[in-house]
């Protein structure tokens, strides 16, 4: 009964306005008060401060600047080897697995499309029918800076706006085509293993996404999808990450979904839904590189 009175508030509640009221206290320095939420939350959702660069709450003056902390040098390993993908954040696996066709799995009795997602940009959905797929939810107690799974060239970058649903598992499962109705951005990246797309989730009072490149994607929210375009590699301007290079935050967290094309890579064996993620940890390998180890064996 409880879940379905929350599950019912969100279709109520004015989504927009409470995350533009949370983005902007998050934002200020309100002295005492300040430190007061930000003490309250650090202890509600148990953050563990020694491993942020400042351990001390005091030294942040605004929530924001607690909530996007960084980490101490060395905190978060990234797999080295060329056929290895890092995770890329923080959080805990909520599905993943095969894209049947077009459709990917959200939670029981629900998919959606990767068409819906890419915000009808079909020639891009395309490329990952039959493809593969990973959901990675960010707690609010979680490191909230995204990075690089892999080496990747930006190509394109897509800002769809859309609602603003809590992405919790609870409202995955319960509200239909969730990943592809919210606000989110969607990154292209050229990589190693073929196109990947790296896409950035918003929800209730996640104030601003955030990238290396741009800054802030959405600043006004005026409601149009907006679309950019970025120079070959070699070309001035051009945007190349490496793996483990921080790509993009969350200012009040998330969701981040990554797509890879077919016979690309094969998810870490251990990844099942629920399972604890920390960035830079063995995500993927290289199909290439297990049928070659396999043919060595």
């Amino acid at each position: 009964m409880l879940d379905k009175i929350k599950i019912r508030l969100q279709f109520m509640l004015p989504k927009q306005g409470l995350t533009q009221l949370a983005g902007w206290f998050a934002s200020r320095n309100v002295g005492f008060v300040t430190q007061w939420a930000i003490k309250l939350f650090a202890k509600a959702y148990k953050v563990n401060m020694n491993e942020a660069q400042k351990s001390e709450l005091t030294a942040y003056s605004t929530f924001n600047d607690f909530f996007i902390r960084t980490l101490k040098d060395g905190a978060r390993p990234i797999v080295e080897a060329e056929h290895q993908l890092a995770q890329p954040a923080d959080g805990a696996v909520s599905q993943l697995g095969p894209i049947d066709n077009d459709l990917i799995f959200q939670a029981k009795g629900h998919n959606y499309t990767v068409e819906a997602l890419l915000a009808g940009q079909y020639q891009l959905a395309d490329k990952f029918r039959g493809g593969d797929f990973i959901t990675t939810y960010l707690s609010p107690s979680d490191y909230h800076r995204v990075h690089m799974p892999c080496d990747g060239l930006l190509t394109e970058m897509i800002y769809v706006p859309g609602d603003l649903f809590s992405v919790n598992p609870l409202t995955a499962a319960n509200v239909p085509n969730l990943f592809a109705r919210n606000e989110r951005l969607i990154c292209v990246f050229d990589t190693p293993f073929g196109t990947m797309v790296q896409i950035l989730v918003g929800a209730t009072i996640v104030g601003s996404i955030d990238t290396v490149w741009s800054g802030c994607v959405n600043p006004q929210r005026e409601g149009v999808i907006k679309r950019w375009t970025y120079p070959a590699q070699g070309e001035e301007s051009a945007i190349f990450l490496q793996k483990g290079e921080e790509m993009g935050l969350f200012k009040l967290g998330s969701t981040v979904i990554n797509l890879f094309e077919p016979n690309k890579i094969r998810f870490n064996a251990s990844l099942i839904p629920g399972y604890a993620t920390r960035m830079g940890e063995l995500l993927a390998e290289s199909i290439d590189e297990q049928q070659r180890t396999e043919t060595v064996s």
